[in-house]
């Protein structure tokens, strides 16, 4: 395939309409703080680009793992990669359920009380299904996309992915759709007895 083709695959990040939100059931569904949570594209998805480090959690012979990895999104999938023939491309390979987080502290929130100190954050999980990508103009498309997403314009200026190095590398795509993203944003929340202690409160950055 010529770099021609290969930049011709449109690389903006769509969001999905509003009225396509991501799945729920009762494993994704926020449960406390629920008016917290949001289940619509625009800040899971913004969160996801901002970030671009995630959390997969799954299964390895019956005991719970978790490991932090690139992973980025083109259009309505994510996409990580790993090294091909490794422990971790097995599992992704095996089509079990994973489950991916993201998450940033933002501010902290200091309060006139030790219970009531808190965090300005935005977090979000995903459950999905990872998906072995085999076809060569995805494969590039994928690196394409994250490579000018970091710095626009310079996949154009680098050397592509030679036959050896397709070879050691396992890519997967995870279509986005079942999640839930959440977050805190402001002040210090006080006991009304706590007003008049003489200690300074409100939002510091993380």
């Amino acid at each position: 395939m010529s770099r021609k083709e290969i930049t011709d695959i449109p690389l903006s990040l769509p969001l999905s309409p509003p009225s396509s939100p991501l799945s729920c059931c009762s494993r994704s569904r926020v449960k406390r703080a629920a008016r917290r949570a949001s289940y619509e594209r625009a800040p899971a998805y913004a969160l996801i680009d901002r970030l671009k480090t995630a959390h997969v959690g799954f299964v390895e012979e019956g005991e719970p793992r978790i490991i932090p990895i690139t992973a980025w999104r083109l259009a309505d999938d994510l996409y990580l990669h790993t090294l091909s023939g490794g422990r971790l491309a097995q599992t992704l390979a095996s089509g079990q359920q994973l489950c991916i987080s993201f998450a940033v502290t933002n501010q902290w929130v200091m309060t006139k009380s030790a219970f009531h100190h808190s965090a300005n954050y935005e977090s979000l999980v995903l459950f999905g299904r990872a998906l072995p990508v085999s076809d060569d103009r995805e494969f590039d498309a994928a690196f394409q996309a994250i490579i000018n997403q970091i710095e626009p314009g310079r996949w154009e200026q680098v050397r592509a992915p030679n036959a050896k190095e397709r070879k050691a590398t396992a890519l997967f795509r995870i279509p986005i759709e079942e999640g839930a993203f959440k977050s805190r944003d402001g002040g210090p929340g006080e006991e009304p007895e706590d007003m008049a202690l003489p200690v300074w409160h409100g939002v510091l950055p993380a």
